[in-house]
C-alpha cells in the first residue's frame, strides 16, 4: 500500500497538512478476534476489512484527501463467547474509543472519518457510536459501514438458502478467504449451521425482526450456514463486487462536501 495513505506512517507536520486539506477523510478499519469455525482463523473479519479498503485505497487517484489509521482488531464479539480465542470488548469501550479517536481526529481539523467493519456482530454498536461522536462534534462527517452491505451483486452471487441463513464461516466467508489467502483455510467445509431450528413464525434470526442469538443457539461447530460448495472462484467474484462497490462510494464520497456546514442552528 503506498505509504502516503498510512496515516501512522506520515510525520505530525504532514498529518497537519493533510488534516487542513478541503474534505480530509480517514477511514479506520473495524475487525474481530472470534471464531470462524474449525477451518478459518480467527482473524478472518480484520483481513477482509483491511485487504478491502487498501485495495480501494490504491486505486484511487493520488492526490485525493483520504488516509486510513491502523486495524481495529478487537470488536465487540460475545455471541461467540465460549469457543476457543475469541476476544471480546465490552460495548461501552468500543463506543467510548470511537468517540475519543474521532474527537482527537475532529480537533486536528478532519473532516470525516468512515468507520469501515468488517464483523457483522457490531454494525449497530458502531452505528450508535457513530451517532454518539457526531452529537458531540456535528463537524465531522461520521460514516458506519458494513463491508457486505452497499456493493451491487453480492447477493445475487450467493444461492438460497445460504444467502438468507449462511450468517458466519459459510459459503461467502469460506470462499472470499480461498480468494485471499488460501493457506489460512483448513479442509473442513463444515455443514452446521442453524441446528437449534428456525426461530418463530415472523420472526428472523437478523433483518426486519431480529433475534440476539448466541453462535450456540445454533451450532457447535461455530459455523452459521453451509460452507461445503466454498471455493476460490466464487471468492473471486465477491472480491471483485465487493471492490467495485466501495470503490464506487469512496470516489463518490471524496467528490462531496458531505457533511453540510451551512445549516440552519437546531432549535
Amino acid at each position: 500500500m503506498a505509504r502516503e495513505f498510512q496515516l501512522g506512517q506520515m510525520r505530525w507536520p504532514e498529518v497537519a497538512q493533510a488534516a487542513a486539506r478541503p474534505g480530509s477523510t480517514v477511514v479506520w478499519p473495524f475487525g474481530s478476534m472470534e471464531q470462524h469455525g474449525p477451518h478459518l482463523p480467527l482473524h478472518t473479519d480484520s483481513l477482509f476489512a483491511e485487504r478491502l479498503i487498501d485495495s480501494v485505497l490504491e486505486r484511487l487517484p493520488e492526490n485525493l484527501p483520504i488516509w486510513r489509521l491502523p486495524l481495529q482488531p478487537l470488536g465487540f464479539s460475545p455471541e461467540h463467547r465460549g469457543f476457543a480465542g475469541t476476544l471480546s470488548l465490552p460495548a461501552e469501550l468500543l463506543i467510548a474509543q470511537v468517540v475519543a479517536v474521532g474527537q482527537e481526529l475532529a480537533g486536528y481539523g478532519f473532516q470525516r472519518l468512515v468507520l469501515f467493519n468488517g464483523h457483522g456482530g457490531q454494525i449497530s454498536l458502531l452505528q450508535t457510536a457513530a451517532r454518539q461522536l457526531r452529537s458531540s462534534v456535528p463537524t465531522l462527517g461520521v460514516l458506519p459501514c458494513f463491508i457486505w452491505s452497499g456493493p451491487e451483486g453480492i447477493q445475487e452471487l450467493i444461492p438460497e438458502p445460504e444467502r438468507s441463513e449462511g450468517l458466519h464461516a459459510a459459503l461467502a466467508e469460506t470462499s472470499l478467504m480461498l480468494h485471499l489467502a488460501p493457506g489460512l483455510v483448513a479442509a473442513e467445509r463444515p455443514i452446521d449451521g442453524n441446528q437449534g431450528g428456525l426461530p418463530p413464525r415472523g420472526w428472523s434470526l437478523e433483518g426486519a425482526a431480529p433475534n440476539a442469538w448466541l453462535t450456540r443457539d445454533l451450532s457447535s461447530t461455530g459455523v452459521v450456514g453451509n460452507s461445503s460448495g466454498a471455493n476460490a472462484e466464487l471468492g473471486a467474484e465477491l472480491w471483485q463486487k465487493l471492490g467495485e462497490g466501495w470503490l464506487q462510494r469512496f470516489e463518490s464520497l471524496l467528490a462531496s462536501d458531505w457533511p453540510p456546514t451551512d445549516r440552519p442552528e437546531a432549535r
